[in-house]
């Protein structure tokens, strides 16, 4: 399965995919941040939607077919809207600072928005 990103550049995997990258740095970020969090139920939900957007848009990559990779695409920003709403309570709980909160939940909705536009992309192909 290829496609093209904005630069043009053949994709040959999920890895190549920059709305990928830029979900495992988002994770790797929410990892961080609430490694010394001792509220364990949280930290698994939050760090479970955070691992949600870049594995779904690797597993849909991998399918066979186009709709399936698009209901992947669905699925990781589905995640991205869970994880914004963990990251605005991890804010009013103090569990992240304003700033860190601001910080983390703009790069989610940035990577939404990449989804959404890679949806979009991939509707056009037959």
């Amino acid at each position: 399965m290829e496609e093209c990103d904005k630069s043009k550049k053949t994709v040959k995997g999920f890895e190549d995919l920059e709305v990928w990258k830029n979900a495992m740095q988002l994770t790797v970020a929410v990892y961080a941040e609430l490694k010394e969090n001792k509220d364990y139920g949280f930290k698994d939900q939050i760090q479970r939607a955070a691992t949600s957007i870049p594995s779904n848009i690797a597993e849909g990559f991998e399918r066979q077919s186009n709709k399936e990779f698009i209901q992947f695409l669905y699925i990781a920003k589905g995640s991205s809207g869970e994880l914004q709403t963990q990251l605005y309570l991890a804010q009013k709980i103090n569990y992240l600072t304003k700033d860190k909160a601001k910080e983390l939940i703009d790069k989610t909705k940035k990577i939404s928005s990449m989804i959404y536009n890679l949806i979009n992309y991939r509707k056009t192909i037959k």
